[in-house]
């Protein structure tokens, strides 16, 4: 089922275009090159095939509705309301939303680097200040720097803290301990928490994931993302959700997006509850596909000289540290020898990129190949 490689020919993908015509292999972007569960498309193939494409409300959809009650329950033990849920069309406006919900403009917005560019943008989009926070390295894992997240959190017109668990690029996965160290910093300082989760279903450690929301002494102010997106390879169906437990943060978040941001795609719908229904064995056999790459990935990449990584706990994303080549430009050295990373400069580290293992091994074994040759 994994093994395969989908042909994009024709299909106008995103991740495929951009080195279209050139030797160069794709493995950037966040989207998989896995075929969708066929429980998925023969759901998506039934409702085309119906004939009718009108307006469907989210909250109408009850299916999908009870489908996310129903997964964070059985993924997280978590027990969330269905008025909780939010629907949004991407968790890009989601949290563009909670910027603009509780932020009056020059107020500042912490968030963690190395992050995924469009969370770093969010700030200044919405006339904001960026506090970074840098993510440090401990016993082979990296984690928030605590310190200074709260010196970031202690400043004047500090609002919010847009996090990303598990971590995008670093793929680490936050313990209990850590997010309620995150909870205690925002409470301390009056921060709402905005928790950017897209790869929570992608747990590649046996770690447990924790949503945002599911910490009691945060609850009342946290605004939790999540989608099938990643997880299912339907982020082209534009669908995610926001959990908010707190009617008033609830409805300032709602107010955010009143004219601006669309519905979710209905067939994006469809997709979320046949995924959270019905799709559990192909997960777990994704998951399996994953971590195989995964391993093999982390040990031809540190055989490389002048690269380093640590393994992922979570995401199909390798976030290689490149700093050893002592090259001008890291993208340009990779993309010399026929590969496509995502540019670590997009993230906050122009002497890093990231790798998507998401893909067959066979795809993952050409780009570690050519990035392991030796061109004068």
């Amino acid at each position: 089922m994994f093994d395969s490689l989908p042909s994009r020919e024709g299909t106008y993908s995103y991740k495929w275009e951009k080195y279209k015509g050139m030797d160069i292999i794709p493995s950037w972007i966040a989207d998989t090159e896995f075929s969708c569960a066929p429980e998925i498309l023969n759901a998506l193939s039934s409702r085309v095939k119906s004939g009718v494409l009108g307006y469907t409300l989210p909250q109408h959809h009850q299916g999908a509705i009870d489908a996310v009650v129903h997964w964070c329950k059985q993924q997280y033990n978590w027990e969330i309301q269905p008025e909780w849920i939010i629907w949004t069309p991407g968790v890009v406006p989601a949290f563009n939303m909670a910027c603009k919900a509780f932020c009056e403009p020059q107020d500042s917005v912490v968030v963690q680097t190395p992050n995924y560019p469009p969370l770093l943008a969010a700030p200044r989009i919405n006339n904001l200040h960026r506090i970074t926070v840098s993510c440090i390295l401990q016993d082979g894992r990296y984690t928030i720097d605590f310190d200074a997240l709260e010196d970031a959190a202690s400043k004047a017109n500090t609002k919010l803290f847009i996090l990303c668990n598990p971590m995008n690029p670093v793929g680490s996965v936050l313990t209990k301990s850590e997010l309620e160290r995150v909870a205690d910093i925002c409470n301390k300082y009056d921060l709402i928490l905005c928790s950017d989760e897209i790869h929570c279903d992608l747990i590649l450690d046996g770690s447990a994931h924790i949503p945002a929301g599911a910490i009691d002494t945060i609850t009342d102010k946290s605004i939790t993302l999540m989608a099938a997106s990643k997880t299912f390879n339907v982020a082209g169906l534009g669908t995610s959700f926001a959990i908010i437990p707190n009617e008033h943060v609830r409805a300032a978040f709602v107010k955010a997006g009143a004219g601006i941001v669309p519905w979710p795609n209905v067939l994006g719908l469809e997709a979320v509850e046949i995924a959270f229904t019905q799709c559990d064995d192909w997960l777990d056999s994704q998951l399996d596909y994953l971590r195989a790459n995964r391993d093999f990935l982390v040990s031809a990449v540190n055989d490389i000289d002048g690269l380093k990584t640590v393994s992922p706990q979570a995401t199909f994303l390798l976030w290689v540290d490149a700093s050893g080549l002592n090259v001008k430009n890291t993208q340009q050295w990779c993309e010399s020898r026929g590969v496509g990373p995502s540019p670590g400069r997009d993230f906050g580290a122009s002497n890093c990129f990231r790798l998507n293992f998401g893909c067959n091994l066979d795809m993952v074994k050409a780009y570690a190949g050519r990035l392991a040759k030796n061109i004068d």
